[in-house]
């Protein structure tokens, strides 16, 4: 006697229900890009403080943000732990690795706090992009828990931009007074 089992088959999904699927994937993937990005943005933020000899302030600012991204990469962590996303080791060495590749490149720039100080603002341009969509992606796949973390990463990324460019200005002036002095450091 042959026995053949017959194999379950997947409930079929109506329309609506595959939709949300498709949503839902995307907004977990969304959710690892988003921890990968602050993995990066933490290695790159270390080392350009680690650098910053002559400017305080913005020593100081880059410091505090390092502190607020190491407590957004533990909000992340735990709304990827709540959905039971699997956090994307690949994605995370990629981007530490570009994070070392772009402070290496900063290191060689005569002009590296001007420098640091626009590509840390576009930087964070780019993340509240990010996070501006991922709070639509939560929303529309329902991870409602999450939003008000997600809101709170966004307000801390708007107030690093604002902080930057309101401070770019006076930056570049104290790099050009110093890059005139005589015997005086200016890069960092």
């Amino acid at each position: 006697v042959i026995l053949i089992r017959k194999q379950k088959s997947k409930p079929e999904l109506t329309e609506p229900e595959e939709e949300n699927m498709n949503h839902v994937e995307h907004y977990h993937d969304w959710l690892r890009d988003a921890h990968a990005m602050e993995k990066q943005a933490e290695s790159m933020l270390e080392s350009m403080a680690s650098r910053i000899d002559n400017y305080p302030d913005v020593r100081a600012r880059i410091e505090q943000h390092i502190t607020e991204t190491k407590h957004q990469i533990t909000l992340l962590e735990e709304i990827l732990d709540r959905n039971d996303i699997s956090r994307s080791m690949l994605k995370d060495s990629m981007s530490k690795m570009m994070a070392f590749g772009q402070s290496m490149g900063g290191m060689a720039a005569s002009d590296e706090i001007v420098k640091g100080s626009i590509s840390g603002y576009v930087f964070e341009q780019f993340e509240i992009a990010c996070y501006t969509s991922l709070l639509a992606a939560a929303k529309k796949a329902g991870d409602v828990a999450s939003v008000p973390a997600i809101e709170s990463i966004l307000a801390e990324e708007q107030r690093m931009a604002d902080w930057l460019i309101q401070h770019i200005p006076d930056t570049t002036e104290q790099f050009l007074l110093r890059s005139d002095a005589d015997g005086v450091e200016a890069k960092k």
